[in-house]
């Protein structure tokens, strides 16, 4: 089958005709439904422009006028070698892979799951739990009032289904491992991930996308998950696209009563990435903890837009969420949190900090709240600033060299992110990250 290419609005419809012709799933009739009322959504709908809210501070006309490739065939293989580096050390066990878009068997470790865990993918689980995926896959997340997961959800073909039995408590991370490889012309691929917690549950989940190189793509993704009463989930999303490459990506959860779940997200790579972090406090009693760093340079564009729920009585929520901004590069952080008129004793706070590295760097900060209930506690703050020079002076006159001390100021803004982070696995993998984006920023001597 030829590659279906796509620039325009029309395009994508007429590429969509090509595609569901051989979609996973194209023989379920309710499936293909979704499929198509989903792509008629997405004509309607339009790329977001500035004029939209929600969108005032991003420009994607970026990613509206370029001509994507939806690549049917061409699969790369990949080795073990060539992906161990994305593999957190320590953190073994459950790992399925994705290659553009793609399940790759051979590199996934699926064979020892604990007795009360489903993990395959999402084509697999079309067949082996068809019940299950219908009742929940896009029930959540709203491809009525959102173009890109109008788009995802039309043109949605794998991604990861992870499903944690009432009562199953998993100790070792599930890690869902998204790689994009050099293609002929730049690809979109729209990777959908469902995971489904059940009753008094616990499990994490690590979110993982990456590039074998500096290519030009799209990676539109989608998670929808679903948490059970007295469930507790830990979610990681972990991006480090190639600089030249486009993210959006959207978390949507569903708490049930007296639940947890704690959202971390560390965000590096990509020209234009949008990080949307949408929990739902639908049970009474819920709790949601929203935990993000930003680090970018160059040009990038890093959007963060958090919209916080509050359905029901008595839940608490907190979002902290830090930038470090370089070069000419644009940051935007959108925390958005909506108390709703049944949902007496809310507890919500939301922190936004950032640090400019240069006197190009930019940051628009909206922090946002929407109260329809009179019996609740809700605060928000933002601050922007630089390195202290007083500090930096100090810690020179204590002997320190400049590089020393700035890595030091700089690895304390940090830390209260990564400090949060209780699997030492991820911790680990994740501060050496940021160690070498500051490395290559030549930020600071790592030899020092």
């Amino acid at each position: 089958m030829e590659p279906v290419k796509m620039q325009d609005t029309n395009s994508y419809l007429e590429g969509f005709s090509q595609f569901e012709k051989d979609a996973p799933g194209s023989d379920l009739s309710w499936l293909r439904s979704i499929r198509q009322d989903a792509i008629t959504r997405f004509s309607e709908l339009g790329f977001p422009t500035v004029r939209d809210e929600d969108w005032r501070f991003t420009n994607i006309a970026p990613i509206a006028r370029a001509s994507f490739q939806l690549s049917q065939n061409g699969q790369r293989t990949l080795s073990h070698t060539e992906i161990e580096t994305f593999t957190p050390q320590g953190l073994s066990g459950i790992q399925i892979v994705f290659v553009n878009g793609r399940y790759l068997q051979e590199l996934s470790s699926l064979k020892s799951l604990p007795k009360g865990i489903k993990v395959s993918s999402l084509v697999m689980a079309l067949d082996k739990d068809k019940d299950l995926i219908e009742h929940h896959l896009t029930r959540y997340a709203d491809y009525q009032k959102d173009a890109f997961l109008a788009l995802n959800t039309a043109f949605m073909e794998d991604g990861a289904f992870v499903y944690v039995q009432r009562g199953t408590v998993l100790e070792e991370p599930i890690h869902l491992l998204y790689i994009t490889t050099t293609a002929d012309a730049p690809t979109i691929t729209n990777p959908r991930n469902l995971i489904l917690a059940e009753d008094n549950s616990q499990a994490t989940i690590v979110e993982h996308h990456v590039s074998l190189d500096e290519s030009v793509y799209f990676s539109n993704v989608v998670t929808e998950v679903v948490v059970g009463s007295n469930s507790v989930l830990n979610h990681f999303m972990i991006e480090r696209e190639s600089k030249r490459a486009f993210n959006i990506s959207t978390l949507r959860v569903q708490q049930g009563r007296s639940s947890n779940v704690t959202s971390h997200s560390l965000l590096l790579g990509g020209a234009i990435v949008r990080n949307n972090v949408h929990p739902v406090l639908a049970g009474e009693g819920s709790e949601c903890y929203i935990n993000g760093l930003f680090m970018s340079t160059g040009r990038q564009h890093m959007d963060n837009y958090m919209k916080v729920e509050h359905a029901s009585p008595h839940c608490d929520s907190r979002q902290l969420y830090k930038g470090v901004l370089d070069g000419k590069s644009r940051g935007v952080f959108h925390g958005r949190i909506i108390v709703h008129k049944d949902a007496q004793k809310t507890d919500a706070k939301q922190t936004n900090r950032n640090l400019l590295l240069s006197d190009e760097a930019k940051i628009d900060t909206k922090p946002q709240l929407e109260i329809y209930a009179d019996d609740v506690k809700c605060t928000h703050g933002a601050t922007i600033g630089q390195l202290d020079e007083n500090a930096i002076f100090y810690l020179r006159s204590r002997g320190m060299t400049l590089d020393s001390a700035r890595a030091l100021l700089l690895f304390a803004f940090t830390s209260e992110i990564l400090e949060h982070i209780k699997v030492d696995p991820i911790r680990n993998y994740l501060e050496s990250l940021v160690t070498d984006w500051f490395v290559q920023g030549k930020l600071f001597d790592r030899t020092q």
